[in-house]
């Protein structure tokens, strides 16, 4: 008889026990779990950039290729471990794959953030000696968490969705379950592997054993935080809500205005405005959104959208130039061949400015077809996608233009019965950075990299909207 499976995928998380499980799978004869193989920032281990001979630029420009010879070159049967924020590209082959044995490895994330945060102030990601342990307190950060949570969320239900859509199934294993040798061999079996283990391989060690309350510096926080969230078993996956995180965090309200900003957006003009008329109220979650929106009869939700090519070029200046987005302003050097100053120092002139945005105009074109490793960053993420984001909560009321500002904050404004406040003034700065480098190639460049939002928003071309 055939083997079920010829290869497989360890879909895990940081801090979720996935060394451990790797340590104890290898143990397997016929087997063999390569590590993070496409980890943006290295092949397999920290500090390795080759595997069969492909290296970080050969998997960056076609990542199939190391997936073809790993399990083409490896004895027996090969796999890797796989974290939501890999190389999106191999995620659709590894789900479409049949013979491809899918395990599940999850943890509650509330522990595994504690243990992230104790991992980052130590330097201690591995333990294989215990007098080297390395001990700290973490601190909980409401905000961080609910990004990891959602993160989190977001990848199980992807996975969910695409091996239900498929026809398969996974082996779902707990980080409390990988400790039970019988449970391991559960997982050999279900592998197809005529080989047991006798025991647990003992080279790591367990580095924070307490009590959640003693690993954190302010638990009072960290409690009353967890208790805003809805309650949900967080370590029974797949089963995740909310099952299409909208944003929420990002919201803030005035009055019985409720703003959904659009990254790379004129958000600070529009909260300015906003601020005018009461006290901001944000940090929502949905739980004291949907209370915010039953307090607050007549409220009127909206937000607003830029010009593709102006929206691009903010996000190009704020999150590549600057420097914040080191990953991917990483990939726009490697892929592109973008000339860029230093880390938020200026152009040398104009024709390095402009020929760089040329660029990341082409890298938002792959960015949003799904077509780099990198995930897509919400400051270049087509802004049909973000309100498609928004929807999965609630649809806003009103998408106003930023052409038009003025007469759609009045107009929100008196929909929610307050006194219409003068109109925030235009972005000069943005609009006059980017007039600075103006050339029609960049036009049809933002029209190719966001056909969506041309079609759908109807936008001409930006010169013509001054």
């Amino acid at each position: 008889m055939m083997a079920r499976f010829t290869s497989f995928v360890l879909f895990a998380e940081m801090r979720t026990g996935s060394n451990f499980l790797e340590a104890n799978l290898n143990a397997l004869p016929g087997l063999s779990c390569l590590g993070e193989v496409f980890n943006p920032h290295f092949i397999g281990k920290k500090d390795q950039t080759e595997m069969f001979g492909v290296d970080l630029a050969a998997r960056e420009r076609d990542p199939f290729a190391l997936l073809a010879a790993l399990r083409a070159k490896t004895e027996g049967m090969a796999g890797f471990r796989y974290f939501h924020d890999h190389d999106a590209r191999v995620l659709p082959a590894l789900l479409d794959d049949p013979a491809c044995a899918k395990i599940i490895l999850t943890r509650n994330p509330v522990d595994s953030y504690v243990s992230w945060k104790i991992a980052q102030a130590t330097g201690q990601w591995k333990l294989t000696n215990a007098k080297n342990l390395k001990t700290a307190q973490a601190d909980f950060d409401a905000a961080e968490f609910r990004a990891h949570l959602e993160a989190l969320q977001g990848f199980q239900l992807q996975l969910m969705h695409g091996l239900q859509t498929r026809g398969q199934t996974a082996f779902y294993i707990d980080y409390d379950d990988i400790q039970d040798v019988a449970v391991l061999n559960g997982l050999a079996a279900w592998l197809g592997l005529e080989a047991r283990l006798e025991g647990l391989d003992d080279k790591l060690k367990k580095q924070n054993p307490e009590e959640i309350g003693e690993k954190v510096t302010n638990l009072p926080e960290m409690e009353a935080a967890l208790a805003r969230l809805d309650r949900f078993n967080l370590n029974r996956t797949p089963n995740f809500e909310p099952r299409r995180p909208p944003a929420i965090p990002s919201f803030v309200a005035a009055g019985g205005l409720l703003f959904q900003p659009i990254r790379s957006g004129p958000e600070a003009q529009v909260k300015a405005w906003l601020l005018a008329h009461g006290p901001l109220e944000g940090d929502f979650v949905q739980k004291s959104l949907r209370q915010w929106k039953r307090a607050h009869p007549g409220h009127r939700s909206f937000t607003v959208i830029r010009h593709p090519l102006l929206r691009a070029h903010q996000a190009f200046l704020s999150q590549i130039v600057s420097g914040k987005l080191s990953e991917h302003r990483q990939a726009l050097i490697r892929g592109q061949g973008a000339d860029l100053p230093p880390p938020g120092k200026p152009f040398a002139d104009l024709d390095q400015h402009r020929a760089a945005f040329a660029a990341f105009l082409r890298y938002a074109k792959l960015s949003v077809a799904g077509q780099m490793g990198q995930r897509v960053s919400p400051h270049w993420a087509s802004q049909s996608a973000v309100l498609q984001g928004f929807a999965g909560f609630q649809t806003p009321d009103l998408v106003l233009r930023e052409d038009q500002l003025a007469e759609g904050l009045a107009f929100a404004a008196a929909e929610a019965g307050l006194t219409a406040l003068a109109p925030p003034a235009a972005d000069r700065a943005a609009h006059d950075a980017l007039a600075a480098i103006w050339l029609p190639d960049l036009e049809e460049a933002a029209r190719e990299a966001y056909p969506r939002d041309y079609m759908g928003f109807g936008f001409g071309p930006w010169r013509d909207a001054r």
